[in-house]
């Protein structure tokens, strides 16, 4: 009986799971072709590690923790960072090109709320050079089999424990038996209106979770990234905050900059000051004029493609919907409370990030945890039950998906309300047992409303102070929407 172990996406968690369990054969879905629309793509300012002469670990684990607003997990902080030199070393071990010195040391770059240069990057475009490089590595490895626009639909379990998949591709339905899956598939940034995510973003991983059982953590938790390019884009580009570190400010409408020197300040203080600005009728750029093209040359050529010359004009920005800091609950091994299901990438919650991600920990915390998964798995042997039936009468992964971005912008934005998070479960919730996308913003609300404090990427008007007695991650599942559950 197949005994593969199944990864569920084909971002960078998910390949680097794939090429960390070889020679061991591995099943790895991926709902559109590999490497067309991951997230981890996008990323443009690059991976935080520790490998410059003047930095130390202790240093970007202490950036991390103050980042992450009191919610850090300090022993996997440790953990992640300190294997940021493995991260490095493995890329440039699969050919990515990364940027130089004169001497030919690595280029390291700055971003907000780090205390020294430690930005590994490839340009403004690090992530199409850590997939380009990953994708030919999974290309060339015979044990991975790769299943291109493959959409996981169901997760089997019995006794807590991972026994298949179901997944659905060009020939319909179609079933896995397996012991161990690994959910690689991104966050939920498209639940927003305003998000610099691929519309695949929607949390369909943490429903597949979600309704497996598991654990959910720090949902109510997501990063507004203050200056994506309003341009009338949907998804809108970002422009990256490595833009600001090389110098670039903010202005509003008659030009004058209003940050007081706080434009490399962690992202949500810098978001809900972007907001407050057109909450007052004002408008907002980035003034990158001083700034040299050549060092950010996609993103000089998006804003060119849509009439702003960065060069001559300050850039036209507003928040978006970027990253979410909660996710899949997980342990030190990527695996969540239902055993043999592993979370690695943006869809864990691995204690890293705490209540706002600290710039550039992202594509380092994929890689560490689908290694992490990887290593788990290749240390144990589950002997798997009967065969699986299909399942026939399921959830739509994104449907009423209009509904619930107006939905979620509206209401779980930036600023939020016991009035606004009530309204959004109440309308969230009679969707909910036939949407993916439905049931996760219905969780993300309802741990937004649990949370009666301010921290990190929550803020609430009702709440504006931070508790001290709620520094703790709340755990949550599908039990708690009781009325979907009925309604299922």
């Amino acid at each position: 009986m197949n005994n593969r172990p199944v990864i569920i996406g084909g971002g960078a968690a998910g390949l680097t799971a794939a090429l960390c369990l070889a020679p061991r054969p591995v099943v790895l879905l991926c709902g559109g072709s590999l490497g067309g629309n991951a997230a981890s793509g996008w990323a443009q300012g690059g991976i935080a590690a520790v490998v410059g002469p003047d930095d130390d670990f202790r240093l970007h684990v202490a950036d991390t923790i103050a980042a992450g607003a009191g919610l850090c997990d300090p022993a996997t902080v440790a953990r992640i960072v300190e294997s940021g030199p493995w991260v490095i070393e493995t890329l440039l071990k699969y050919g990515a090109d990364f940027g130089r010195n004169a001497d030919g040391t690595l280029a390291l770059g700055l971003e907000a709320a780090h205390s020294r240069r430690r930005i590994v990057h490839a340009k403004d475009a690090t992530g199409a050079e850590v997939m380009r490089v990953l994708v030919k590595a999974v290309r060339n490895t015979p044990s991975i089999t790769v299943l291109e626009h493959a959409v996981a639909e169901h997760i089997f379990t019995k006794d807590n424990q991972v026994h298949g998949v179901q997944f659905r591709d060009a020939n319909g339905a179609q079933v896995l038996a397996t012991a161990n899956v690994i959910i690689a598939s991104g966050g939920v940034g498209g639940l927003f209106a305003h998000t610099t995510n691929p519309p695949t973003a929607t949390g369909a991983g943490l429903a597949l979770a979600a309704r497996a059982g598991a654990n959910l953590r720090d949902l109510e938790f997501m990063q507004f990234h203050p200056t994506a390019l309003a341009c009338g884009l949907d998804p809108m580009p970002l422009i990256s905050e490595a833009v600001r570190g090389e110098g670039a400010v903010f202005v509003d409408n008659a030009g004058q900059p209003f940050m007081q020197g706080g434009d490399l300040a962690a992202r949500d203080i810098v978001a809900r000051a972007v907001a407050a600005k057109y909450a007052e009728g004002d408008a907002v750029f980035l003034d990158a004029r001083d700034v040299p093209a050549e060092k950010f040359p996609s993103i000089f050529a998006v804003c060119r493609a849509n009439g702003i010359d960065p060069t001559t004009q300050p850039i036209p920005v507003r928040p978006a919907a970027h990253y979410h800091m909660g996710g899949i609950a997980v342990d030190a091994q990527s695996e969540s409370s239902v055993h043999g299901l592993f979370a690695c990438g943006e869809a864990a919650a691995t204690g890293l990030h705490g209540a706002n991600r600290l710039a550039s920990n992202s594509l380092l915390e994929a890689m560490v945890t689908g290694r992490d998964a990887a290593a788990a798995i290749n240390a144990r042997e589950v002997q798997l039950r009967a065969d699986i039936p299909k399942l026939t009468s399921l959830p739509q992964i994104v449907k009423f998906l209009p509904e619930i971005r107006k939905i979620c912008s509206q209401n779980l934005g930036i600023l939020r309300s016991a009035e606004a998070l009530r309204q959004a479960i109440h309308a969230l919730l009679p969707l909910a047992a036939q949407s993916d996308a439905a049931l996760i913003a219905a969780l993300m609300a309802q741990a937004a409303l649990q949370r009666e404090e301010s921290r990190g990427g929550q803020f609430r008007t009702d709440y504006p102070a931070t508790n001290p007695a709620l520094a703790q991650s709340f755990i949550t599942h599908i039990g708690v929407l009781p009325e979907m559950k009925r309604a299922a």
